[in-house]
Formats: C-alpha cells, sequence, structure tokens
C-alpha cells in the first residue's frame, strides 16, 4: 500500500471515528433520558450507543492503525501514550493521544461494568463528555482537511447534534424516566 494510500485511509478511518463518535453522544444523551426515540425503542437506542461507539472504536483504530505505517504523519507507538511529544503537530496530535486514552478508558471500563459497579461505571463513563470534544478539535487541528468546506460543514453538523442533544438534556422538559416500584396496597 502506497503512503499515499495509507494517508488517505487514516485521514478518512478519522472522520468516520469523529461521526460515530458524535452519533454515540447524542445516543448516550438519549439513553440516559429512558425513553425511546421516535424511531427506536428504549432498549434499543441503549443497544444502538452501545454498537455505535464499538464501532467509533473499530474506526479509531483504523485510524491510529493506518497512521502507525504512514511516513508522512510519523506516528511512533510512543506517542499513542504519551500525549504532546510527537513529530506532527505536536499539540494537535497530543490531544488525539487524550482522546485515545480515554477512548481506552471507557470501553474498558464498560467491558468491566459488572465488576466495577454501575456508580463507578457511571463516574469513568462522564469522560465522554471530554472525548468527543478533544476528537473534533484534535481533527481541526491536525486533519489535513480541517479547513475544507466539507469538512466545516461536518464539524458544524457534529457540533449542533450534541448542543442540541445537550440542550435536551439540559433542558426544563427533560426528565428521567425512573423505573418506579409498585406499591402494594394494603386492603383491610
Amino acid at each position: 500500500m502506497t503512503s499515499q494510500a495509507l494517508w488517505d485511509f487514516g485521514r478518512g478511518s478519522g472522520v468516520v471515528a469523529l461521526v460515530l463518535l458524535t452519533l454515540s453522544m447524542v445516543l448516550g444523551i438519549a439513553t440516559r433520558s429512558g425513553r425511546p426515540a421516535p424511531w427506536l425503542p428504549r432498549f434499543a437506542v441503549a443497544e444502538t450507543h452501545r454498537n455505535t461507539s464499538l464501532l467509533a472504536t473499530v474506526f479509531l483504530v483504523l485510524h491510529v492503525g493506518l497512521l502507525l505505517f504512514d511516513p508522512y504523519a510519523q506516528l511512533r507507538i510512543f506517542d499513542l501514550v504519551f500525549p504532546f511529544v510527537g513529530n506532527y503537530r505536536p499539540f494537535w496530535q497530543g490531544l488525539g493521544t487524550v482522546a485515545l486514552d480515554l477512548m481506552i478508558a471507557l470501553v474498558v471500563t464498560s467491558l468491566l461494568r459488572t465488576r466495577i459497579g454501575l456508580r463507578t461505571w457511571r463516574g469513568i463513563h462522564w469522560a465522554a463528555y471530554g472525548l468527543w470534544p478533544i476528537a473534533l478539535v484534535h481533527a481541526l487541528g491536525t486533519g489535513t482537511d480541517s479547513f475544507s468546506a466539507w469538512f466545516l460543514v461536518l464539524a458544524i453538523v457534529c457540533v449542533a447534534a450534541v448542543l442540541g442533544a445537550l440542550g435536551w438534556r439540559l433542558s426544563a422538559r427533560f426528565t428521567e424516566r425512573r423505573a418506579v416500584a409498585p406499591t402494594m396496597e394494603v386492603r383491610v
């Protein structure tokens, strides 16, 4: 595979990962509401969120893996662990490393959810609210397409989707559905 193809597929998989992360964020916020989406029953919203997150992880692994072999990106294994020390745009690449590390933490704790408990998992899962904007800023800062019209439109759509979901989540109209235990009436 030529270096141009590695670079193109590396960039493309990064863009797809960003879109999937955006969708995962929106679905995660919808999952938290406990309500069905207009097009999905409640259980399917959570399942779709989980599957979208896993697919985003696959594309993130592709993105990083392809760029490890690309001579232009100059990405090293060391750069995957330690942020802000890369050869290519170190600050912006470092943000990608932080996003990758957060994604690893989210995946590992989600796999261990039953062992670490819901409260701990939920606390760590809040890192997703940091992961998404860091990944977006990484894409805007390091991507060679970051100031092309199509990517700016895509970034604006991603931001609008997440801000719209967050606005809905933080609005007064948002109420979580809680499972209410049935009360037992005692008749005399």
